[in-house]
């Protein structure tokens, strides 16, 4: 069901899992001990339910099959699994640790989703 799905419709899918993911991590300071998944599910349907740019585009009929829901709970997880998995790149690691000493602090980060909200929170504190 979602594989037939436009490209278009499928990519916004994608991408909002990956906004909402980013800001819901935020909100709990990227702490994988506070990190509930069905926290993060009633964000995501908040999101696209407040933000239909693409949830109009699907059929009542597919939004209700059970088929649809794993193959979107699938791609969730892909998702945050890309996300997680991918380094932060040399120029933040070497923006933050600049950021870091100046601050005298010591962030540590994973990914680089989890760099650019740390980069974000050194830069809100240099202007403090």
């Amino acid at each position: 069901m979602y594989k037939e799905l436009p490209a278009t419709v499928k990519s916004n899918i994608t991408r909002s899992i990956s906004v909402v993911f980013q800001q819901y991590m935020a909100t709990i300071q990227w702490s994988e001990n506070n990190f509930k998944m069905e926290d993060f599910i009633l964000k995501w349907r908040n999101y696209i339910n407040e933000s239909p740019f693409w949830a109009d585009k699907i059929s009542v009929e597919c939004k209700q099959h059970p088929e649809f829901h794993e193959e979107v709970a699938k791609k969730i997880n892909q998702v945050i699994d890309k996300i997680l998995n991918e380094p932060p790149s040399e120029d933040q690691v070497a923006k933050i640790e600049i950021m870091q000493e100046e601050s005298n602090t010591h962030f540590n980060y994973a990914c680089k989703a989890e760099a650019t909200y740390v980069e974000s929170l050194l830069k809100e504190k240099q202007k403090a």
